[in-house]
């Protein structure tokens, strides 16, 4: 069985819809590992399988050098054959320190989706993340919202403090209808958060692992809680939130780390 056919399957068995609702809008937020030149036709098809039926896809750890923007450009085309017109925004490289720097993507169905400002990266955030964030503001059914697309640095390295200052641009921003969508690497339950939770911002996940061990045993090849979408619940009304298990096996794991070792993330909203 072919990489294509499974995901068909793992789809349909999710009851994920392959249409949304016309007042509803979703978007999928998803880590690709390395996004650049290694991923082959067959993964870039697979990738667009995964992500066809939401109206914007936000990606981080798309490849800073040669090889990611085209590869966001080859999706873009992949998912243009798949029934539905698409069009896609790449940032300029990260400020980052040697060895982290990368780039974000966002693309989105031109049919539902309207661009209201051009995507940029929040320069007031450059000196306290490693990688600003993705500011991109669209409109769908009548409606404007801000998404915010961001991958903070390792566990290792304190990603709390980078959260803190995210936390304190958004509330200075809660006049518009913000989402941040990403891989905070982070759970959901750090105290960082409470700050975003008492000012009524909510997270999609809740411990939910998102992210793909090395090695499975007994199914069990989930390992971290760090991939999110958190909104203002104040201003925007969620239907729907979740990941997408692409594994579901351990036969499958080793397949699936080609595409990914992050599960994408979802939210649909009105």
């Amino acid at each position: 069985m072919s990489i294509k056919q499974f995901l068909l399957i793992v789809l349909l068995s999710l009851s994920i819809p392959l249409s949304i609702h016309a007042q509803e809008t979703s978007l999928i937020s998803w880590n690709i590992r390395d996004f650049g030149k290694t991923k082959s036709a067959e993964e870039i098809e697979s990738i667009a399988e995964i992500l066809r039926d939401y109206d914007i896809i936000a990606i981080q750890e798309v490849v800073a050098g040669y090889g990611g923007s085209q590869a966001v450009a080859r999706l873009a085309d992949e998912l243009n054959r798949k029934g539905s017109k698409w069009d896609y925004s790449i940032s300029y490289a990260t400020k980052s320190p040697k060895y982290k720097t990368e780039k974000y993507a966002f693309l989105w169905k031109t049919s539902k989706i309207k661009v209201i400002e051009k995507g940029a990266l929040v320069a007031e955030l450059d000196s306290c993340v490693y990688r600003e964030p993705y500011r991109m503001r669209f409109e769908a059914n009548g409606n404007r919202f801000t998404i915010l697309n961001y991958h903070s640095r390792k566990y290792s390295e304190q990603p709390e403090v980078e959260m803190s200052c995210l936390s304190d641009y958004m509330l200075t921003h809660q006049d518009e209808k913000l989402i941040l969508a990403g891989d905070f690497n982070l759970s959901i339950s750090h105290q960082v958060f409470n700050i975003l939770e008492e000012n009524k911002f909510k997270a999609c996940l809740n411990g939910d692992k998102t992210t793909l061990k090395r090695t499975c045993e007994n199914n069990n090849y989930l390992n971290h809680a760090i991939d999110n979408i958190i909104y203002d619940s104040t201003k925007i009304n969620v239907t729907d939130c979740g990941s997408i298990d692409i594994v579901q096996s351990c036969d499958r794991l080793h397949d699936m780390r080609m595409l990914s070792d992050h599960l994408p993330v979802y939210m649909k909203f009105q």
